[in-house]
C-alpha cells in the first residue's frame, strides 16, 4: 500500500507515530523557512510540515516545486500542532505530520479554475466546470453528494431484500413503444433497417415478470428519453423501480413510506412521520393549482365562481356562463410588487392562453385595481370574507375553465413564494419536508389538437374498479388506481394498480385511446399474449433516484448528484458526445447520414 492512513484519519491518539500518506496537494504555503501542504483525498486533509532542518535539501527542494493538485506520497511522523494553531475546520486539525520523505506521484498542470477554495469555484461558469467534470468532482461538496448517492443505494437494496424483493436486470435494448415520451433508437447491424429503442422505464417487463411468479421486484433500473432538459431532468437517468403481485394500492403506500422513512434516516438521521397524507388529484388542484403541491405554506386558491356568476363584470360573467370558473389567490404583503413582477405574473397567464391577469392591491386604505368599479359591494364582502384581505395583501385573479385557472393561478403562487423567501417574508425551514401522496388522478385526457383521449399516466394504469362500466360510455370520469409521491412540491415518483385482464387492457387501447389493433398487436401483442396465461393483480411504482438524492444532498439540480451529467443540450462537455462516426460504422449499419446544407 502506499499508504498507511487515509487523510482524515490522523488525530491526537497517533502522536508519534510513523505514517504514509498520499493524496493531491490542496494548497502550499511558504512561512518562515518552514512549507506548509494540506494533502488531501476523498475522505480529508492533513497538514504536513516540511522542515529543512530535518530534511535533506534536495527533498525540502522538492516540497518547494509541488504545484497544486499534483499527486503526492508522504512519510513522516504525526506530532500536536504548537499551541494556537489548531484549526477547528477540520478533523485533522490538532495534528500535522512533520515529512521525512516525499515522493511526486504525478505532477499536476496549471488548473483551468480552482478546486480548492468553494466560493471561488461555485462563480465558475458551470459549462467549463462540465468540461473538466473529473475536477469539479474533486470538489468536498460533489464528493460528498456521491458518497451519500452510495449510501442511499446501498439502503435501498437492503431495505428491499429484508422485504423479499428480487433484484432483477431488465433489458436496455428494447422495442420502441412511441406512445410515451421520445426515445433513443438504436440500429441494428445483424438485422437492417431494424431499430431497438432504449427503455424510458422497465414498464412492461417488470409486468411480465408478475406474469412469471417473480411476485416482488426491484431495480436502480437506468432509463432514457430524448427530452428537453431542465434542472430535475436528464436524458439517462435511474429510478427506483418496483412491481408486486396480489397488491393494493395500500400496500404500495405502506411500502414506500417505509423506504423513504429508512432513506431519510440514514442520510439525515431525521424521522419523518408515517402514514403521509392523501390529497386527491381535484382537491391538489383546487387549493394549490398543480398535482405536485408544496403544502409547506399555505397561500391556497379560493373559488369564487359562485359569487360572480351574475356579475355585471362581464368578463367573470362570461366565464361563468360558459362553464369556466373564477380562482382568486391573495399574496399575504405582496401589494408592494414592482410592475416587472406583475408583468411576470402576466406573462405566466398568457402562457395558458390567457388575455391577462386581473388583481387588486390593498395599500394606503384602499384597494387599487381596475376591475374593483365593476364589483357590487356583495362581490366586495364575499372577497374580503372568503380571502381575508388585508392592507399589504396582493390579490390575483384567474377566470378560465377548470384547469387552466388552477394551473395559472398555481405557477403564480409558485413565483409569489419565491419573491418572498427572497425578501424574507416566508420562512420554510431547510430541514422541513412535507410528505403526501396525490391520488385519484383522471385515467384519460383529451387532446383537442389531436382530437383523441390520451392516458394520464401510461397506458397500462387500472381503472377505479366501479368506474369500469365507464370506460365506454364516459371516459373523462374514469379515475385510474395512479397514485403519486410527492414532498416540498416535488414528485418523487409515480406509479399505479395495474390492469391484468386482457379485455380490459384491449378495451382501453382500441376504444377509449382509438390505437388501431393492428397497431396494438404490433406494439404490445407479446405482453397481452403473456396476461392470457394467468397474469396476477399486479402495481408498482418508479420513483425518481437522482432527484430524490438531490433532496436528500439540499440541491436544486440533480446534475449535482451524478457523476457525468449531461447539459441543457443533451451534450457531455468532457467526451464532447455526441460526436460523428466513422463511414464504415454507418454502411454497416446500412444508414445514410443527411444534412441540411448551409446557405
Amino acid at each position: 500500500m502506499k499508504r498507511t492512513h487515509h487523510c482524515n484519519e490522523l488525530r491526537s491518539e497517533h502522536i508519534g507515530k510513523d505514517v504514509v500518506l498520499s493524496g493531491w496537494v490542496h494548497s502550499r504555503r511558504d512561512l518562515g523557512g518552514l512549507i506548509f501542504v494540506d494533502i488531501r483525498d476523498r475522505e480529508g486533509r492533513t497538514q504536513v510540515v516540511f522542515d529543512p532542518s530535518a530534511l535533506a535539501s534536495a527533498v525540502f527542494e522538492l516540497a518547494g516545486s509541488l504545484k497544486s493538485e499534483s499527486v503526492i506520497q508522504v512519510n513522516g511522523r504525526v506530532r500536536q500542532r504548537p499551541a494556537g494553531t489548531n484549526n477547528a475546520k477540520i478533523a485533522t486539525g490538532e495534528i500535522e505530520v512533520v515529512a521525512s520523505q516525499l515522493e511526486i506521484l504525478n505532477q499536476a498542470a496549471v488548473l483551468p479554475f480552482p478546486v480548492d477554495d468553494p466560493e471561488v469555484t461555485s462563480k465558475v461558469n458551470e459549462e467549463l466546470r462540465l468540461q473538466y467534470r473529473y475536477l469539479d468532482i474533486r470538489r468536498p461538496e460533489l464528493i460528498r453528494n456521491l458518497r451519500l448517492r452510495s449510501k442511499v443505494a446501498t439502503a435501498t437494496r437492503i431495505y428491499f431484500d429484508e422485504q423479499g424483493f428480487l433484484e432483477v436486470e431488465t433489458p436496455t435494448l428494447f422495442k420502441s413503444t412511441p406512445e410515451g415520451a421520445r426515445e433513443f433508437v438504436v440500429p441494428s447491424r445483424t438485422n437492417p433497417g431494424l431499430f431497438y429503442a432504449l427503455p424510458q422505464s422497465p414498464q412492461q417487463f417488470k409486468q411480465i415478470l408478475m406474469v412469471s411468479g417473480v411476485e416482488r421486484y426491484y431495480q436502480l433500473a437506468r432509463c432514457y428519453r430524448d427530452e428537453d432538459l431542465r434542472a430535475d431532468r436528464q436524458p439517462e437517468f435511474t429510478q427506483i423501480d418496483i412491481e408486486m403481485s396480489f397488491i393494493e394500492r395500500e400496500d404500495i403506500y405502506n411500502l414506500v413510506e417505509g423506504l423513504l422513512k429508512r432513506l431519510w434516516k440514514t442520510a439525515l438521521g431525521m424521522d419523518i412521520p408515517t402514514p403521509f397524507p392523501r390529497m386527491p388529484f381535484v382537491e391538489a388542484l383546487n387549493r394549490f393549482g398543480i398535482d405536485k403541491p408544496d403544502t409547506r405554506f399555505a397561500m391556497e386558491l379560493v373559488d369564487m365562481t359562485e359569487d360572480f356568476r351574475q356579475s355585471t363584470f362581464k368578463v367573470f360573467q362570461n366565464v361563468v356562463a360558459a362553464g369556466g370558473v373564477i380562482k382568486a389567490l391573495n399574496v399575504k404583503g405582496m401589494a408592494g410588487a414592482t410592475q416587472g413582477q406583475i408583468e411576470t405574473m402576466t406573462e405566466i397567464a398568457k402562457g395558458f392562453g390567457a388575455k391577462g391577469l386581473a388583481y387588486i392591491k390593498a395599500e394606503g386604505g384602499e384597494w387599487k385595481s381596475t376591475i374593483v368599479k365593476f364589483f357590487s359591494e356583495a362581490e366586495k364582502n364575499a372577497l374580503k370574507q372568503k380571502l381575508a384581505i388585508e392592507e399589504g395583501d396582493l390579490v390575483l385573479f384567474a377566470a378560465d375553465q377548470w384547469l387552466n385557472a388552477c394551473e395559472i393561478l398555481g405557477k403564480i403562487r409558485l413565483y409569489c413564494a419565491d419573491i418572498l423567501k427572497n425578501q424574507g417574508k416566508l420562512v420554510i425551514p431547510s430541514d422541513r419536508f412535507n410528505f403526501l401522496w396525490v391520488v385519484d388522478f383522471p385515467l384519460v385526457s383529451f387532446d383537442k389538437e389531436m382530437n383523441r383521449w390520451y392516458s394520464s399516466h401510461h397506458p397500462f394504469t387500472a381503472p377505479v374498479g366501479e368506474d369500469i362500466p365507464l370506460l365506454k360510455t364516459d371516459p373523462k370520469k374514469v379515475r385510474g388506481q395512479h397514485y403519486d409521491v410527492v414532498v416540498n412540491g416535488v414528485e418523487l415518483g409515480g406509479g399505479s394498480i395495474r390492469i391484468h385482464q386482457p379485455d380490459v387492457q384491449r378495451v382501453l387501447f382500441e376504444e377509449v385511446l382509438q390505437i388501431p389493433p393492428e397497431m396494438v398487436q404490433a406494439r404490445f401483442g407479446y405482453m397481452l399474449e403473456a396476461f392470457r396465461y394467468g397474469a396476477p393483480p399486479h402495481g408498482g411504482i418508479a420513483l425518481g433516484f437522482d432527484r430524490l438524492v438531490a433532496i436528500l444532498c439540499g440541491t436544486t439540480s440533480i446534475r449535482d448528484v451524478i457523476a457525468f451529467p449531461k447539459t441543457a443540450k443533451g451534450t457531455c462537455l468532457m467526451t464532447q458526445s455526441p460526436a460523428a462516426v466513422e463511414a464504415k460504422q454507418l454502411r454497416d449499419l446500412h444508414i445514410e447520414v443527411k444534412t441540411a446544407k448551409k446557405e
